[in-house]
């Protein structure tokens, strides 16, 4: 860069450090964001378990139960191993960004843009996948007969709940991601052009020498 005019070299410097920075905080947001979606698969069930577990006597049959509708409980457990599972793995790609180096390198390379992809693409997956499934039993859940729940509860000393506070939540752990999700990936973009105008300038400065 010693070849270009020096306010455009400045302005060069400048543009990286704001740049550099922008990708340091993104990368870390991505490990949090992605923190966070762990916390909530772990969580989401843990209502369902304190108000309807008890209301199934029978675990040889889950269909016989105290109270209509309580059989969602056992219908979100597949979903919510392979939520966890899923979770696991965006925890994973989250770490890649830190392994290639992608919070702090001045230049990218192939192994950046592909651990920026792939959290992209896990995010926006996960977030479909998980948001389908949940307004699903979201509708379940709203079946149960809350009266009996009620009852139950005030009998056996349970939780008794009508919140769908674990359902709706998803909305904002979702969106969070995908914010993080997008601004990485624009933020790729902003990185590629600037190595591409640094490398506009270093020609320039080659050709003005021969």
């Amino acid at each position: 860069m010693g070849y270009a005019p020096k306010a455009y070299t400045s302005y060069m410097v400048i543009m990286y450090k704001k740049q550099l920075t922008v990708q340091r905080i993104l990368c870390l947001a991505a490990i949090i964001v992605s923190a966070i979606v762990f916390i909530y698969a772990l969580g989401i069930m843990t209502d369902l378990y304190d108000a309807l577990y008890d209301t199934m006597r029978n675990p040889s049959d889950v269909f016989q139960t105290d109270v209509s509708g309580s059989i969602v409980y056992y219908n979100m457990q597949e979903f919510n191993k392979v939520f966890l599972n899923y979770s696991i793995v965006l925890l994973v790609l989250g770490a890649l960004l830190f392994i290639t180096n992608t919070h702090s390198r001045r230049r990218y390379y192939i192994g950046n843009y592909c651990a920026i992809g792939l959290f992209a693409a896990a995010s926006v997956y996960l977030a479909v996948f998980a948001h389908s499934y949940i307004e699903i039993f979201k509708g379940q859940f709203l079946q149960i007969d809350f009266a009996a729940l009620k009852e139950h509860a005030d009998m056996w000393g349970t939780l008794y709940t009508e919140s769908t506070f674990w359902f709706d939540v998803h909305y904002f752990v979702f969106a969070l991601l995908l914010i993080v999700a997008v601004l990485l990936v624009v933020n790729a973009v902003w990185k590629f052009r600037l190595m591409k105008e640094e490398e506009q300038l270093l020609e320039e400065g080659r050709r003005v020498l021969e």
